[in-house]
């Protein structure tokens, strides 16, 4: 499927539109799938937990609330879930290691990037709603995102012919 979200939006009015301030960081510009759910503060414990698993048609969707202090996701973990068949990371915080991520086969937006890794202390929740810019992400429904911007549908969503 090719994802173009204007296309998209045309063809199904009633998806959910995130509000912008998000950035393509990964080697595949253009991603979509089922979501599943991270929240997480300044500790990527759960993302590092979640890209070690198969994620074959899935997008990763991390509420890291916005913090800009330190990065849930570097290239490591990139790597870990392109292996993995994980379609993309939307992540509400920043990433590290863009160059490396930017040849990754992942799709992966965020809000920034900064070089400092978050500390390991194994806290966050999995497959809750995550609420940011403007969208709640649901475990199980689908998002789609590309370089206009990203989506959300309660549905999976077929290209328009």
């Amino acid at each position: 499927m090719d994802i173009v979200t204007p296309d998209l939006c045309d063809e199904y009015p009633e998806v959910t539109v995130v509000e912008p301030g998000f950035n393509n960081y990964g080697g595949i510009k253009a991603f979509g799938g089922e979501i599943v759910t991270v929240k997480c503060f300044e500790d990527n414990s759960v993302v590092k937990e979640q890209v070690g698993l198969p994620g074959k048609g899935k997008v990763m969707v991390v509420d890291g609330g916005g913090s800009r202090r330190a990065a849930l996701l570097g290239d490591m973990l990139a790597e870990k879930a392109a292996s993995n068949g994980w379609a993309g990371i939307i992540i509400y915080g920043c990433i590290r290691d863009v160059d490396v991520i930017g040849e990754t086969q992942l799709g992966v937006q965020a809000l920034a990037t900064i070089p400092r890794k978050t500390e390991k202390r194994g806290i966050g929740d999995l497959n809750v709603p995550v609420t940011f810019h403007g969208v709640t992400f649901r475990p199980g429904h689908y998002v789609y995102a590309d370089n206009n911007g990203i989506i959300v549908s309660e549905k999976p969503l077929s290209t328009p012919a």
